[in-house]
């Protein structure tokens, strides 16, 4: 992913240092929130219609290929560390007896961010294309519509995973809306260490810009087309 982590290096030097306002909230940062949001309305909107045919088929897969249910609900940390309902495709068997902690431990892993097993029989056939490609997570374009999420921002993280990070840590990366993608989803997908995803979606919260924003979106597709580093 060359091309990628050169693009990543330019995004990494894109640093705002706005005027503060009266209210000594940056005003370039106050306005460009603005912006944001109704970016994310917007695009979210618009993809949410040209995606709805693939939406249905991908629903109708899931539902025939295995029993449970088409869309998977799971509580994530979201902005202010204010717990919200992430949904996504199914992509796992229901009622699996299989711990992920137990997998990881298999692995020689702990619990925290990026952590996944290198075989997890929990998922199905059909729920290993899905997130390879990453069409299980098209149903956050609702999340974004909602304003519990954004197009761009760190990974909306489990508790658990949140609790590995330093107090700090945690607040600043908790003092954006999670996103759909971000900074170290376009430098590397999954394999990525969870020391430089850390690092990295602090970054993209200190250097936050309506310019990064766009730069990552830009990257996304190249970055989820290069499946061999899919999650």
């Amino acid at each position: 992913m060359g091309g990628v982590v050169h693009t990543l290096s330019e995004a990494e030097s894109l640093e705002v240092t706005p005027q503060p306002s009266l209210t000594g909230e940056p005003r370039a940062h106050c306005a460009d929130s603005r912006v944001k949001r109704t970016l994310d309305l917007v695009l979210s909107a618009l993809l949410l219609v040209a995606f709805l045919p693939l939406m249905v088929l991908i629903g109708v897969v899931v539902a025939v290929s295995s029993a449970g249910p088409v869309i998977y609900r799971q509580t994530r940390d979201g902005l202010a560390e204010r717990p919200f309902t992430v949904l996504k495709f199914r992509t796992m068997y229901v009622n699996s007896t299989v711990d992920l902690a137990e997998l990881l431990l298999a692995d020689g892993r702990t619990m925290s961010i990026c952590a996944k097993p290198r075989h997890d029989p929990r998922i199905t056939p059909v729920g290993r294309l899905l997130r390879k490609t990453s069409l299980d997570e098209l149903p956050q374009l609702i999340n974004v519509l909602r304003g519990e999420m954004s197009l761009v921002g760190p990974r909306p993280n489990l508790r658990p995973e949140n609790q590995t990070l330093l107090s700090a840590d945690r607040a600043r990366r908790l003092s954006v809306k999670p996103g759909m993608t971000g900074l170290w989803q376009v430098s590397g997908r999954s394999s990525t260490t969870a020391d430089e995803a850390i690092r990295l979606d602090l970054r993209y919260v200190d250097q936050w810009s309506l310019q990064l924003d766009l730069l990552i979106l830009l990257r996304t597709l190249p970055a989820v087309l290069r499946t061999r580093n899919a999650r």
